[in-house]
């Protein structure tokens, strides 16, 4: 805008303009203003209501500890038996005054006193330890009515659904919205003089040129904010400010659905009472000081990050190339995308992530869930057109291993992030896939590897990923691995690797209960276990239970079947896993005889099913209402795909990996779940389950002791027994089959028989 002269038509017409211009911004500060002191107050309203339902919780432990609780905690001797005629319990001490103590009969003031000294120590003990928890189970009704649904806690999710929905707003603007507070206002009074011809006839020259200057600022202000889409934004936000919460029934389903959202608000609100050592990993002061420096741009992020996903996600950034451990379920594609999200605004454009097939689809829906950037995918129909598209426009581009190697990347092309996910995929350097991310990985600015099983057998696997990322540090990891202990190793590994697990940064994860399902053999069952014995056939041995089609005759069909009519009357989602498709179509043929109009047992999802139909039978699983089963290769759906919608799991029979176990149990047990869990195990005493069982624990000692923290400064490396962890699926299969023999046939077999050789992509296939 040109000032005119004074009095001109052109003047008077030019302060109308600013005078809608003012109102303008007048309208737009107001907006952010009542969303922000909404948001202030939602914040108020979620710590008030968590607050009285920990208060609650303290409240129910205190009532339930007796009173001869008190006489371990007091240094003085107490006479506790008159007092507990009158007072049962720690807490109705608690809510009683020493007077009150003191009138018992037989009750003097040294044992009042003393009593309620002690019931303050329990109190404040109890205090500490109390964590709130959003659970669907059990029944939160304080009447027990599992219809109804606790109101403190629902008062504390519709608090929690009001904050949420405003920094869905507010979050990725955050720094916009809080400039438009702090500068409109002085822009405002800049302005004044241009409102009308007497202010701009009395204003001097120099007072004249700031007004002018202020007016063209606010122009810009406002221009801007509608062109952006944020005016629209606010004033929608507004509106929906006097709009009724939802009704508790909408509520609880909301949450259901939305579980991870809901706690991560939480988590963002209140002291939910996490060790800041556990959500940095336990990595080195050194590190940690230069991740505080790094700040996090959520300009293009939707997600609300928890404390130890924004960590995780600076941990990226600075370190630059590194290895993301996290046990599954904690969300590290949401740190990825934070990653990717924190880059483009620093200016970064091309953003590559290669995962399994089976994910791919996952990873799509994800980036576009979590962030604004525009995602591509690089595989299947019309690649190529995709490719061409995101070479132009940038953002994020997921492909897979199989079709990394044919994306011919122009030379010039700068890769600002490249992402990994199940890197434990590329562990072997001899494999093709392995060589291929290598390559790529020396194109990227930043290289992020996602894994929550980096090693399996061998330290060795683990130091090649390093290898990857840092070759220097690779040959030093070298002489410092298991020889060293697990401490040494985890210390010389800090710069390149972070994990945390589930029990040290999630309060709200519902109880895991791990039931092992011990059945005998039928006598069916057991003459064709001794005939694959008697073949030295390993693979056989491992699915025989399974091999009579009438359950009546067959031991762990029965089980299970009794298994999932448990779980249909309690209206709970089934998992069911295993190695073997023939397991896979003996089951999912006894569970699935109900109408195919309205299909309960989904699958079986296996290593051929495409990623987009893996995806479509876990989205149909989830969407049933109550009760649903889905049969899957545990290969094929134990990575990458979430099916929190499940709170029962079955494994067909114990894995050779307990790696393998553990990611499909992930499936259901992680960040989202609102159930308990519980995860069965199917399993034949006298057979070849129990000798593998041995076997799995020494595997698994040695991943807990490597790979499952980041470095902690104990103060002596622990001593670990590697070697039988260090045993192959062979060698691990010649043990049970020679076992076996001599545990069954004592008196024909001399000497270890010849094993048939574990083929493990065809005898998957049983």
């Amino acid at each position: 805008m040109t000032e005119t002269g004074v009095g001109s038509g052109r003047d008077l017409e030019v302060g109308g303009a600013v005078r809608r211009l003012l109102r303008r911004a007048a309208q737009l500060r107001d907006s952010t203003v009542r969303l922000l002191d909404a948001e202030a107050a939602a914040g108020h309203a979620v710590a008030a209501a968590h607050e009285l339902l920990r208060r609650r919780e303290v409240r129910r432990h205190l009532a339930a500890i007796p009173v001869a609780r008190l006489a371990e905690v007091s240094g003085e001797r107490l006479t506790l038996g008159p007092l507990a005629t009158r007072y049962a319990t720690v807490g109705a001490v608690l809510d009683a005054s020493v007077a009150e103590l003191d009138a018992v009969p037989g009750v003097g003031e040294r044992t009042a006193g003393g009593a309620k000294a002690a019931a303050l120590q329990i109190e404040a003990a109890v205090e500490q330890s109390t964590r709130v928890a959003l659970r669907l189970d059990p029944p939160t009704a304080e009447d027990g009515d599992p219809g109804r649904h606790d109101p403190g806690t629902t008062g504390l999710l519709t608090a929690l659904y009001r904050l949420e929905q405003l920094q869905r707003v507010v979050e990725p603007n955050r720094a916009t919205v809080l400039r438009i507070v702090a500068e409109l206002p002085a822009l405002v009074r800049g302005a004044a003089p241009m409102r009308g011809r007497i202010r701009h006839l009395f204003a001097g020259a120099g007072r004249r040129a700031e007004a002018g200057a202020a007016v063209g600022r606010l122009r810009q202000w406002l221009d801007w904010a509608e062109t952006s889409g944020l005016s629209g934004q606010l004033d929608d936000a507004v509106r929906r400010l006097e709009e009724p919460d939802p009704d508790p029934q909408t509520l609880w389903r909301d949450f259901e659905q939305r579980a991870a959202r809901y706690n991560a608000v939480l988590a963002g609100q209140v002291d939910l009472g996490l060790t800041d050592e556990a959500a940095q990993g336990f990595l080195p002061a050194d590190i940690v000081a230069r991740l505080a420096e790094q700040q996090l741009d959520g300009t293009h992020l939707t997600a609300a990050l928890r404390g130890y996903q924004s960590f995780g996600a600076r941990f990226a950034l600075v370190q630059r190339r590194c290895m993301l451990g996290d046990e599954m379920g904690l969300g590290k594609t949401v740190e990825a995308v934070a990653v990717a999200a924190h880059l483009k605004a620093m200016g970064g454009k091309h953003f590559l992530v290669v995962c399994p097939a089976s994910v791919l689809i996952n990873w799509v829906r994800e980036v576009g869930a979590h962030s604004t950037l525009a995602v591509h995918q690089l595989h299947g129909d019309g690649r190529d057109l995709a490719f061409a598209r995101w070479l132009a426009d940038g953002d994020v581009g997921v492909t897979t291993y199989e079709t990394l190697r044919q994306l011919q990347l122009p030379v010039d092309l700068p890769l600002s992030l490249l992402v990994v996910d199940e890197a434990h995929y590329v562990k072997n350097p001899q494999t093709q896939r392995a060589q291929q991310v290598t390559a790529m990985t020396r194109r990227a600015e930043r290289v992020l590897f996602l894994t929550g099983t980096p090693m399996e057998n061998r330290v060795e696997e683990f130091r090649n990923l390093v290898a990857i990322l840092n070759p220097a540090l690779a040959d030093q990891v070298e002489q410092a691995d298991a020889v060293a202990g697990a401490t040494a190793f985890r210390r010389a590994v800090a710069q390149v690797y972070l994990r945390r697990n589930q029990v040290d940064v999630l309060t709200e994860l519902p109880e895991l209960v791990q039931v092992p399902e011990w059945e005998q053999f039928t006598p069916a069952d057991e003459r064709v276990y001794r005939q694959a014995v008697r073949r030295g056939h390993f693979m056989h041995m491992r699915r025989a239970a399974y091999e009579v089609a009438d359950p009546v005759e067959c031991a762990k069909l029965d089980r299970l079947l009794e298994l999932v009519d448990d779980a249909r009357e309690n209206q709970l989602k089934v998992l069911v896993f295993s190695y073997f498709r023939t397991v896979l179509d003996v089951v999912h043929r006894c569970l699935a005889v109900e109408p195919a109009a309205a299909p309960t047992v989904f699958g079986p999802l296996t290593g051929d099913t495409a990623a987009a139909q893996r995806q479509q039978l876990v989205d149909d699983f989830s969407a049933v209402e109550g009760h649903a089963v889905l049969v899957s290769q545990i290969q094929a759906g134990g990575v990458g795909l979430n099916m929190q919608a499940a709170s029962v799991v079955v494994l067909c029979e114990p894995q050779l990996k307990p790696t393998l176990e553990a990611q499909a149990v992930a499936r259901a047990h992680r960040m989202g779940q609102v159930r308990s869990v519980r995860v069965h195990r199917l399993l034949v005493v006298d057979s070849e389950d129990e000798r593998l069982l041995q076997i799995l624990g020494l595997k698994s000692a040695l991943f807990d002791s490597y790979a499952r923290r980041s470095e902690i400064a104990d103060a002596t490396p622990e001593a670990t027994d590697v070697e039988p962890a260090q045993l192959s699926e062979a060698e691990i299969a010649r043990r049970i089959v020679t076992d076996e023999r001599r545990r069954l046939e004592p008196d024909t077999l001399h000497e270890p028989a010849a094993v048939e050789s574990v083929d493990l992509e065809t005898d998957r296939r049983g």
